[in-house]
């Protein structure tokens, strides 16, 4: 029974951990999923995230063509001056073979990047931030009780621009250049392990393929290492128009290092989407708390070996003048 109440304790703090704080003590990713967090990453972290995948299209009955191929998702994210604030990178760059089928059938070697952005993320509202948000580590049920204040999402604000090359396969016919990209995602953190994030996305803006994008993300963390997920992303624009869903799960290596994999599948064929994607995503973290760095002049975990070596020393100190008591002569 101790080891049950040790455990539930052990997965209340984490899951507190993870939910209510910018910085985190373990990663804070955006996989599994294509869904961006309200959160950042924290100050002075430096993230990588990166996805490759396997891709199959094919579209039936009329202008009947098929798509395979593969590619890759990335991003490069970074807490700076702020909490709050986090700048990125983000991408997906495709290598796909395009079959035709006509009376003459013949093949399209293509390959180029489907997107790149840069831009930057702010948390403009996070209602967790003076919240009590300790666990009870006497009874379960209150840790997993629904909260009406859950239903306050954390929302933040994303602004940036994106580039498409001339002639790209994946893009309209005559977009080049840069093109700006906004974004809203909130995010909410339910008892017993549920998330829920939305993202609205408006893209490639004042071009003819400027589309908008909404994405919704549930995801339910077993212990704090396992979660599992589910999304539907919906594209509408005069070039693309699609709704994509996507299952699967993530594990936790360490602190700092998480993989993932998923599914993506739609429901119609023009085209019918199917792929198959495995992703990693790692942290430097160079974190370093302020209060700490001020009252000490170190990181938390600088501060914590510090504290080691003081007990060290304190023992080994204790230990000598003990030593030097019993040599002493009262004859």
């Amino acid at each position: 029974m101790k080891s049950v109440r040790s455990t539930i304790t052990l997965i209340c703090i984490t899951l507190s951990t993870l939910a209510f704080a910018q910085y985190t003590e373990v990663i804070n990713s955006n996989r599994p999923g294509v869904s961006r967090s309200a959160f950042s990453v924290g100050t002075n972290v430096l993230q990588l995230e990166v996805g490759p995948y396997i891709t199959n299209e094919e579209r039936t009955p009329a202008l009947r063509n098929k798509v395979s191929g593969f590619g890759v998702d990335f991003a490069v994210r970074y807490g700076l001056l702020w909490e709050e604030l986090e700048i990125n990178v983000e991408g997906t760059y495709q290598n796909d073979t395009k079959t035709y089928y006509s009376s003459v059938p013949f093949e399209e070697d293509r390959s180029n990047f489907k997107y790149v952005s840069v831009g930057a993320k702010y948390l403009v509202y996070d209602p967790y931030k003076n919240a009590d948000n300790k666990p009870n580590l006497y009874s379960w049920k209150a840790n997993h009780r629904f909260k009406w204040s859950s239903l306050i999402p954390a929302v933040s604000v994303y602004a940036g621009v994106n580039y498409d090359t001339e002639n790209n396969p994946y893009t309209a016919a005559d977009i080049s250049g840069f093109s700006p990209k906004i974004m809203i995602a909130t995010q909410n953190n339910f008892a017993g392990g549920w998330v829920f994030v939305m993202n609205l996305i408006k893209d490639r803006i004042g071009t003819d393929q400027s589309d908008f994008q909404y994405i919704l993300t549930l995801t339910h963390s077993f212990n704090p290492q396992w979660v599992i997920f589910g999304e539907t992303q919906g594209i509408k624009s005069d070039f693309y128009a699609d709704n994509l869903f996507r299952f699967g799960g993530a594990y936790l290596w360490n602190q700092n290092f998480q993989l993932d994999t998923a599914l993506t599948f739609n429901t119609k064929d023009t085209p019918a989407v199917f792929g198959v994607n495995f992703g990693a995503s790692y942290r430097f973290d160079f974190h370093k708390d302020k209060e700490t760095d001020i009252d000490n002049g170190g990181s938390a975990k600088e501060e914590g070996k510090r504290q080691a070596r003081r007990n060290k020393t304190k023992g080994s100190s204790s230990k000598t003048r003990k030593q030097k008591r019993n040599m002493i002569d009262f004859d």
